[in-house]
């Protein structure tokens, strides 16, 4: 018995490139035709092609990922509440409990956005200049969510080894979080994203 391979022919970079549709995940419809998704194409293609052409289709999935990803539009901090709120539109994706500014150093009200995110950060004793030692064990753990500044100082999101502290009033302003909760709300934000911040 003959095997006979269908062949596939795409345009990429200005050229056509065919390989045997058996290499590609397909479905067949009640005609018999194949049905294959750009998802699928994609995946197979992948290891057929120059390490150059590689390249360009992994960027479309990184870009096609970052479509995918479910963004908060908002976030509302409710001080009273010791608990901040990530909506999407009017649709709440998640709420966490942190730890809020202490008398005198009060978190701010009003309405900000994010400015800086950054991952790992490093902090800066301001009282003696020192500088820790990034992870989960320094003052500002594993995230940094920054929305408010003078210039000098900044306020932000921000990880903490003192977990217990959470629900308490206890920063220099700034809301603390655990670092598996400000990991999570990290992939959720974007620079840009308001934040509201009530008493």
């Amino acid at each position: 018995m003959k095997f006979r391979q269908l062949l596939i022919s795409l345009t990429l970079a200005g050229g056509s490139l065919f390989f045997p549709i058996s290499l590609i995940n397909k479905r067949v419809d009640a005609g018999g035709m194949a049905i294959l998704s750009k998802i699928e194409i994609t995946k197979n293609i992948t290891s057929l092609i120059t390490p150059a052409i590689s390249e360009k289709v992994s960027l479309t999935d990184k870009i096609s990922w970052a479509e995918s990803r479910v963004l908060a539009t908002r976030l509302v901090l409710k001080l009273k509440e010791r608990r901040v709120y990530a909506y999407q539109d009017d649709r709440l994706l998640a709420s966490y409990r942190v730890a809020i500014g202490k008398k005198g150093w009060e978190t701010p009200q009003g309405k900000f956005e994010i400015t800086q995110m950054v991952k790992n950060p490093k902090w800066e004793n301001p009282w003696n200049g020192r500088i820790s030692a990034p992870g989960p064990n320094s003052p500002l753990g594993e995230r940094w969510i920054g929305f408010w500044t003078d210039g000098k100082d900044s306020i932000g999101f921000h990880g903490t080894p003192g977990e217990h502290l959470m629900g308490q009033a206890v920063s220099h302003g700034c809301v603390r979080m655990k670092n598996a909760d400000v990991r999570a709300l990290f992939e959720l934000v974007d620079k840009g994203i308001l934040v509201i911040v009530q008493p």
